[in-house]
């Protein structure tokens, strides 16, 4: 347990033969309960996965979570689909099996090695403090984490996040390609997870979820762990997927906390703004094409009337990220540090306290967060 609630980690893996052994025999004592999920690999992951389970469960003491039928001394539960399908997919399924077993924070580390478990109690922490419903991992705090990215990596993660401010209405979250997240189990059970994208879109359809309900969340830096494994990810799919994924989101959260929950006047701004931002364009085409229209006058027409619609868009944003502002919180591990004197009263904490964007506190210590 973890400041006295059981904790449950998902474990997704697909063909991560030689790293996901690790992932598993290194999680923190205090984890109750580890879902190992293969999503059909097509090497020697499954092996890998139930060789660490039985060595594992050979070792564990008397678990904390019970009253289903699986084996309540088991600590590793294995699940492996018939079929591959999907990143997103492979966490619902360990979802649903640790809302089975009553898991009050369920967590999910992916397979791949590529999120050290000795920083897991700080993805848990804003959760289990009751401060937030989700928490997610951040990668891209400082300087230093920007240039242990890769180049085109970096672009990409930097690209997503834009487009998952915009979609999700969590403007200030960084690195919505995290999968390093914990959730609350009243959390899992208000996003509806079952319903939610099945791939990699599956990170920014859960955050859409998350802002409908106007669920707070906490942002938290932590180092990224790269080695040689290769990307799962095939761009010339993934790209358009997610791309139409976001899409469809933000017109969604727009219409489901603006127009049905109550009414906004930002809808305005932005309908109105893509009309006249169109009209513009399109007046601009035809000046320019007509021998009928002054290609200067027409030019310089077509202009103000995008302008316009532009900032109508702009002030359209304004208001969104005003109504979203607060939502989400953001917990830096590095920087800001508070003196051991400070914390002696306090529970589960060794070295400090890191400080919230909005004042609050969360502690650092795993160890001394652990029962």
């Amino acid at each position: 347990m973890y400041d006295g609630q059981t904790i449950g980690v998902v474990v997704p893996a697909y063909n991560e033969a030689g790293q996901v052994g690790d992932v598993l025999e290194t999680m923190p004592t205090y984890v109750d309960r580890i879902y190992a999920v293969d999503d059909a690999s097509t090497d020697s992951t499954w092996e890998e996965v139930r060789e660490s389970a039985r060595r594992i469960n050979s070792e564990a003491g008397p678990s904390a979570v019970g009253g289903d039928e699986r084996d309540a001394a088991a600590r590793v539960v294995t699940v492996q689909h018939e079929r591959n399908r999907g990143a997103g997919a492979a966490v619902k399924t360990g979802y649903a099996c640790a809302l089975e077993d009553g898991i009050d924070v369920a967590a999910v580390m992916d397979g791949d090695g590529q999120m050290d478990p000795a920083h897991l109690d700080r993805i848990l922490a804003p959760v289990t403090s009751g401060d937030v419903t989700y928490s997610k991992g951040n990668r891209l705090s400082s300087r230093e984490d920007y240039a242990s990215m890769s180049n085109w990596r970096l672009f990409g993660n930097v690209s997503l996040t834009l487009l998952t401010r915009i979609a999700s209405g969590y403007w200030e979250l960084s690195d919505p390609q995290n999968g390093f997240t914990a959730i609350s189990n009243e959390g899992l059970r208000t996003i509806g997870f079952e319903r939610l994208y099945d791939r990699y879109g599956f990170l920014n359809h859960v955050l859409f979820a998350l802002n409908v309900n106007r669920e707070p969340i906490a942002d938290v830096s932590h180092p990224a762990v790269y080695a040689d494994e290769q990307s799962g990810i095939n761009y010339w799919t993934f790209i358009p997927r997610v791309s139409f994924l976001l899409g469809r989101n933000f017109v969604e959260r727009l219409t489901r906390s603006y127009v049905l929950r109550m009414f906004h006047p930002l809808i305005a701004c932005y309908v109105l703004g893509a009309v006249v931002t169109l009209a513009g364009v399109a007046g601009g085409l035809h000046a320019l094409s007509s021998p009928a229209v002054d290609s200067f006058l027409g030019g310089m027409v077509s202009v103000a009337v995008g302008t316009l619609g532009g900032l109508l868009i702009v002030l359209g944003l304004w208001f969104d990220v005003s109504e979203n502002e607060g939502l989400v919180r953001k917990v830096d591990y590095s920087r800001r540090e508070v003196a051991d004197e400070t914390t002696e009263d306090l529970p589960h904490v060794s070295s400090g306290l890191e400080v919230y964007q909005d004042g609050g506190t969360t502690a650092a210590s795993a160890e001394e967060g652990s029962q």
